[in-house]
Parts: C-alpha cells; structure tokens; sequence
C-alpha cells in the first residue's frame, strides 16, 4: 500500500476513533480528499484506497481533471468562486461549499435554472470573524437562508466554514461548537424545509475535534496528500 493510502486510512481510522469519543456513528461523517494542486496519479492512488470525494480549490483545476477520473468520484468545490465562473461550474459539482454572498448564490440560481439543474451548495460562515476570510457572519445567516430558500434551483445542504489557522487544534473547538449550535438552531426553525443536513467543517490539523463537535464533512489535504 502507498503512502497516499496509508495515509488515508490513518485519517479515516482518527474519524472513527473522535466519533467513539463522540458516541457518533463514523457512517454520519464523510472525508473529503482535498485535491487541490495535486496531480492525477496522487488523486488515482487516493481513490484505488476507497476515496469517492474530492474537494477541488479552483474550478478550472477541477473542469481539468474531471474527465480524467473515474465517473462515480463526487466533486466539491470548496475554494472561493466568483460569480464570472458560476456558469462554467454549474452542473459538474456534487455540491459548493464556499457560497459567501447572495449575489453569488443569485448567479448560481440564474446559471442552474438556464441549465434546468438544481445545484447543491452549503453556505459558508466567517464563526470566527476574520477579516481576511470569505463568508456571512453568524448573524446574516439566517437572512440568507430564507432568502436563498425561495430560489427554485438551488438547494442549501448546510454550512460550512474555515476555522482559524491554529498550533493546537483545541482552540477551534469553540469556533465548531459555534456553528454546530447555529446549525442545530436554525433546523429546529425550519427554515430548510429539511434539507439542510451537513455541517462541513475541519481541515488536516484540527479536523478531529470537528468531529467531536459535530462536523458531518471534513477536508483533509495534506494529511492525505502530503505538504504541497
């Protein structure tokens, strides 16, 4: 077995083990192989170790490898996405998890209903507040679900979020318990009409107590890929 696999099992194993700690099932939390950068036999090998999903940065990287990979991988764009290559992605993605505006979810709506597609996207929330990150703040989330739930073409799956960039993975435990609560709240409010079911949060550093807190998706780069 490469290194690629290995390390892909050691992510999946520290998954199951945070979800006993949890008491969660590891079956209500995906891995996402974070791409980016990497090329193709890197991807190849993740996915001849079980690796389905694979979250790409940028959407010519991923139009590029697309047609190179096998047709059952599950694409998600987790990088920034500005509104001039909306109609480029539309119809290729598994789901978007970097909505930041309304006017990008309105481009993504205007693109789907032209291609008579319903997109799946999350919303991306800035918890922390930082000033270099994409995202709504906590409290423009709830205005946006409701506006956003009225589009016929697009589709809120949940929310997602970046969290600061830590030494110890422990200070982001916050920041998850955060948006695992907000999520927990706007559910009960219905706002969803209950399609909002994931809460994509956790990178290759911190990605454990994320799922100790609640995440249902994770996106692991380096600790399967390696350092770029």
């Amino acid at each position: 077995m490469g290194e690629i696999q290995t390390n892909l099992h050691r992510t999946q194993r520290e998954i199951g083990q945070a979800c006993q700690r949890a008491g969660r099932d590891q079956g209500e939390v995906t891995l996402i192989a974070v791409s980016k950068t990497k090329p193709l036999e890197l991807l190849r090998e993740a996915y001849d170790g079980g690796a389905r999903e694979f979250g790409e940065n940028r959407v010519q990287e991923l139009l590029s490898k697309i047609p190179l990979m096998p047709s059952d991988v599950r694409w998600h764009l987790i990088g920034h996405l500005q509104t001039n290559k909306v109609r480029q992605i539309i119809g290729k993605t598994y789901l978007i998890h970097s909505v930041d505006s309304l006017k990008l979810a309105g481009e993504i709506e205007k693109e789907s209903g032209r291609q008579d597609v319903v997109t799946d996207i999350l919303l991306e929330v800035n918890v922390a507040r930082e000033e270099s990150k994409f995202g709504f703040l906590l409290e423009e989330v709830e205005e946006a679900l409701r506006a956003i739930g009225e589009f016929p073409h697009v589709r809120i799956r949940g929310l997602m979020t970046v969290a600061p960039f830590v030494e110890d993975a422990e200070n982001n435990r916050a920041v998850f318990r955060k948006l695992y609560d907000f999520y927990v709240d706007m559910k009960t409010k219905n706002i969803d009409n209950g399609s909002m079911t994931i809460l994509s949060m956790g990178m290759t550093g911190d990605f454990w107590v994320a799922v100790e807190e609640g995440a249902t998706m994770v996106r692991v780069g380096t600790g399967i890929f390696g350092a770029r």
